[in-house]
């Protein structure tokens, strides 16, 4: 079998495909380094409390290690969160012509196999979390009941992309946890602003799916809202400009951090104003950007903290 037939249907032509060795090309595509973009939606709430932490400590020894601890800790998680969803909805995928070519239900990787490289990652993440005080490591190990229970969420409610938001906020906790050793109120509601951002983005993504999804059952915000998508994003996007607004306030945050925010929302303005809900391709592309209105925030607030 050629190397084109196994590739997943929506990622190809990228350096998994083309410059990994063979056998680990269905490794990386369960653990979606072939598609980062995910890792790079889970680390950016992380880069935000992080800053935003250091930034309230008067403190930027650490920010550097921390940068590159969530980095690291990001992508292994998220492959690990991948490697897990893929193993349980296995019989799902293979019903649905946009992931029916990953590795599992294309015969590329066994359950099995599946498993012991899910552990790999998850002890990577766990390498990461150590490096960091006790409260910490304990914050960081509770989202694992999220996680487990996430691939499941989209067999009983039409709202799974809550427990998502749940799950990819989790960072927003996790700097302040590493900078101070307990979470406060603003590290709870910088949390609760990237879970509406997360409802947001991924109800764009679930529109990719909605017609395969009617029809084997599988429920979503995109599919519960329907055409009423475009005032559905004001609303959640509008929420989490306003929460993470809110935690601006509570550190005293200076103008580059508002000036970050700003651009953050310009950025979820224009997805709005520029998504089609029957255009697949379109909400991919508009979904992909996310990474750059977090980035866009993300250098507000590491200026912000610089500066302080």
């Amino acid at each position: 079998m050629s190397d084109l037939a196994t590739r997943v249907a929506d990622s190809t032509g990228n350096w998994v495909d083309t410059l990994a060795p063979r056998w680990s090309r269905p490794y990386l595509r369960l653990a979606r380094l072939d598609r980062p973009i995910g890792s790079w939606l889970l680390l950016m709430p992380c880069w935000w409390s992080a800053a935003l932490a250091a930034g309230v400590a008067h403190d930027l020894s650490l920010l550097p290690r921390d940068i590159a601890l969530f980095f690291v800790g990001a992508f292994a998680m998220r492959g690990a969160g991948c490697t897990w969803n893929d193993i349980t909805d296995r019989d799902l995928d293979a019903r649905v012509e946009r992931t029916r070519s990953r590795p599992i239900p294309a015969g590329q990787v066994s359950v099995t196999q599946a498993l012991v490289f899910l552990v790999a990652q998850a002890l990577i993440g766990l390498a990461v979390l150590l490096q960091f005080n006790r409260f910490a490591v304990f914050t960081g190990i509770a989202s694992l009941i999220i996680v487990a229970i996430y691939p499941f969420m989209k067999r009983i409610t039409w709202w799974p992309q809550i427990v998502l938001g749940l799950a990819f906020s989790w960072g927003a906790l996790m700097g302040f946890a590493v900078t101070f050793a307990r979470l406060d109120a603003t590290a709870l509601v910088l949390y609760a602003g990237s879970i509406a951002w997360v409802i947001g983005y991924d109800t764009i993504y679930a529109h990719q799916d909605i017609e395969d999804d009617a029809l084997i059952g599988i429920k979503s915000t995109a599919r519960l809202f329907g055409d009423r998508t475009r005032p559905a994003l004001v609303i959640f996007y509008g929420l989490a400009v306003v929460l993470i607004g809110v935690a601006l306030v509570l550190t005293d945050a200076r103008l580059a951090a508002w000036l970050g925010l700003a651009t953050f929302a310009a950025h979820l303005a224009w997805q709005i104003r520029r998504l089609r809900i029957g255009d697949g391709a379109l909400c991919h592309r508009i979904f992909k950007s996310n990474r750059d209105a977090g980035l866009l925030l993300f250098a507000g607030l590491l200026v912000d903290a610089v500066l302080r």
